[in-house]
């Protein structure tokens, strides 16, 4: 798709430098025991990175949603239900981390244990969409 000042390269590099950025305040988080933010800062990473493949695979600017299980499905990924869980789990970081109304539960959901869990498992996904993107 032709468009006026769309430049695909460059679209994709600063959705995946966003991302990178992300990534490293994410582990930031993690290590300062902050963590509903590094999981909340995880699920901006991964947005930011499906925007790049949704940019890549779809030649247009990405949509303005924050559910990445929607944004992985407008990426014309294949999912297993284990990547579908995966992102619909990491997009209700976004939502209780964000919302009073659901904030403390959500601090108190963010044991060590469990944010490291997650933090691994949001890892090991950078990784496979990074792959996509490349």
């Amino acid at each position: 798709m032709d468009q006026p000042n769309f430049n695909k390269d460059k679209l994709i590099k600063y959705w995946s430098d966003s991302s990178d950025d992300d990534y490293d305040t994410m582990i930031a988080m993690f290590e300062s025991k902050r963590f509903n933010w590094a999981l909340f800062v995880g699920h901006l990473m991964i947005e930011k990175l499906l925007k790049a493949l949704y940019v890549k695979n779809n030649n247009d600017h990405p949509p303005f949603i924050h559910n990445i299980l929607r944004l992985a499905e407008k990426c014309n990924m294949i999912l297993s239900e284990d990547q579908k869980l995966f992102f619909a789990t990491v997009t209700a970081f976004n939502i209780n981390a964000r919302y009073d109304d659901y904030k403390m539960s959500f601090q108190q959901k963010c044991t060590p244990e469990y944010t490291a869990i997650w933090v691994e498992n949001i890892k090991n996904n950078r990784q496979w969409i990074k792959a996509l993107i490349k």
